[in-house]
């Protein structure tokens, strides 16, 4: 039997972290645990819960989905244990130990490794595995952790949700530096409306306050999987591709022809944004007769 951990039983990374968890049942159960956190959020009152529901099933291994939860949880769960986890999967083979490919460094390295222990522990990169609506039959339940007195949720400040989902969404438009301002973002999001379009940016951008950190794309930030993406003035830093390489299509909006993110572009233009974007608004106007 392996365990999954739902940190949200609808959401897609859960559901591609139960198509890599099928894979390594081999034909045997799966069971989902969610946790109810009184406190909001703990990672150690979570991460006691589901050691708790480890040591009551003895699954042969737990996945969870490699979100900043999910790892957080598992490894808590590891130090527990006195086990070793594997972060970011890509794929495993079942055995003795078991044979896993993961993703390093940004997404620029495939490591090949062996996972010892029992059960084992893993979480699966975003986006690394297509999700199989089969997977989604499984049992599941929801169990309550602990009080833990070191944590109390002080302010809950939900994000904005107005327009698209950034992890959700068909078509995202991002802007890095390259932007060059706040203000600069209008064309951006000009853009992204006409799209019906999730507005992105790059870790330059929050860091200079430019835009929050819920809009950034990264390895630090949110991992997407858009059939199209659209990054203007974003130079291509392997942090930022490591959250953009779940795209279908790049279409690069840069004025250095040297930039990396070329390299990865299925479609370039080799200019100004403030220029290019409004050109592209323009025309997708024209084409729709407004």
């Amino acid at each position: 039997m392996v365990l999954v951990f739902a940190e949200r039983s609808d959401d897609e990374l859960f559901r591609q972290a139960l198509t890599f968890a099928s894979s390594l049942a081999n034909g045997g159960p799966l069971h989902a645990v969610g946790i109810d956190d009184p406190a909001g959020y703990s990672p150690d009152a979570s991460a006691t819960a589901l050691t708790d529901a480890i040591r009551d099933r003895a699954p042969s291994a737990v996945v969870a989905p490699g979100t900043e939860r999910g790892n957080e949880v598992l490894a808590h769960v590891a130090a527990m244990l006195d086990l070793p986890m594997a972060a970011n999967c890509t794929s495993a083979t079942p055995g003795d130990p078991l044979t896993l490919t993961r993703v390093r460094w940004g997404g620029s390295l495939l490591e090949e490794a062996r996972l010892h222990g029992s059960p084992a522990l893993l979480t699966v990169a975003p986006h690394a595995v297509a999700a199989d609506a089969a997977a989604d039959a499984v049992d599941a339940e929801l169990v309550t952790a602990g009080q833990d007195a070191s944590v109390r949720v002080a302010e809950r400040v939900e994000a904005a949700t107005a327009g698209v989902s950034l992890a959700d969404a068909d078509v995202v438009v991002s802007g890095g530096r390259g932007v060059g301002s706040a203000e600069g973002f209008a064309v951006i999001e000009e853009l992204a409306a006409l799209l019906g379009a999730a507005v992105g940016c790059s870790r330059a951008v929050t860091s200079a306050g430019w835009r929050p950190h819920t809009d950034q794309v990264g390895q630090t930030g949110t991992k997407i999987a858009p059939s199209l993406y659209i990054a203007c003035g974003v130079s291509g830093a392997t942090q930022h591709m490591a959250g953009c390489k779940g795209a279908k299509k790049l279409l690069a909006v840069n004025p250095d022809r040297e930039a990396s993110i070329f390299a990865s572009a299925d479609y370039a233009v080799i200019g100004d944004l403030h220029e290019v974007v409004p050109a592209i608004s323009a025309e997708i106007r024209q084409t729709r007769g407004g």
